[in-house]
Formats: structure tokens, sequence, C-alpha cells
């Protein structure tokens, strides 16, 4: 049984950073794609960011363009841990941030369908204040 768990959000102030953590398990494979998504209160589910993995190695990083220069998406293969650092965190970054994970190849053009994930985690609550 694919289980995703987050950790990592909080409170913090303008400017500040967080580094969100997604430990993945009951899940191996070499070709997969991960992502981070949010939710804001009363808003659509949004993609941050993938990483698309094709025999163990990433092969394809994708930002969504509200954090693009401000989020860096990794993942260590050994701790099956996807990360999410975030910098310069804003107010407009609030929201409940959710793991993803699909076994399918995703690109450019699909990474941020919700529609394409079969496993997600239960999320972490970032908020930013002013």
């Amino acid at each position: 049984q694919v289980q995703l768990v987050e950790s990592g959000g909080g409170s913090v102030q303008a400017g500040g950073s967080l580094r969100l953590s997604c430990v993945a398990s009951g899940y191996s494979s070499y070709g997969y794609f991960m992502a981070w998504f949010r939710q804001a209160s009363g808003k659509e589910r949004e993609g941050v960011a993938g990483i698309r993995i094709d025999g163990g190695r990433s092969t394809g990083l994708y930002y969504g363009d509200s954090v693009k220069g401000r989020v860096t998406i990794s993942r260590d293969n050994a701790k099956n841990i996807l990360y999410l650092q975030m910098n310069s965190l804003k107010p407009e970054d609030t929201a409940m941030y959710f793991c993803a994970l699909t076994p399918r190849a995703l690109w450019d053009s699909t990474w941020r369908g919700t529609e394409n994930y079969a496993y997600w985690g239960q999320g972490t609550q970032v908020t930013v204040s002013s």
C-alpha cells in the first residue's frame, strides 16, 4: 500500500524559509513522477513543483509560475524522501501543501493536472504572515 506522509509545515513570517518533506513508502519503481501541490482556502489545488524520475535519476524538474525562483524540489532516492525548499515566502504562499505520486511519466503540459496522480498525502499546513 502506497503511503505519502508530509511534514515540515509551520508558521513563518514573510521572507522566511521552510523545507517540506514527503516520505514515500510502499512504492518501488525506477520510473515515476512526484509533485508538490498546494490548496489555499476557497481555491483550487495548484501545482507547485514536480520531478520526473526515470531509471532512478531525475530527468525533469518543473515549477509553477507563482513560485519559480523561490522553491526547489529534490528527491533523496536512498531515503525515499521528496523535499520542497521554499525561500522568500509570501503571505500568498499560505496553503495546505500536498505530496503526490504517479507511476506515469508526466511532462510540462501534464504535471499540473491533479487527475494524473494516483496517490496523495494528507498535507501539511504552511502559514506565512506579513
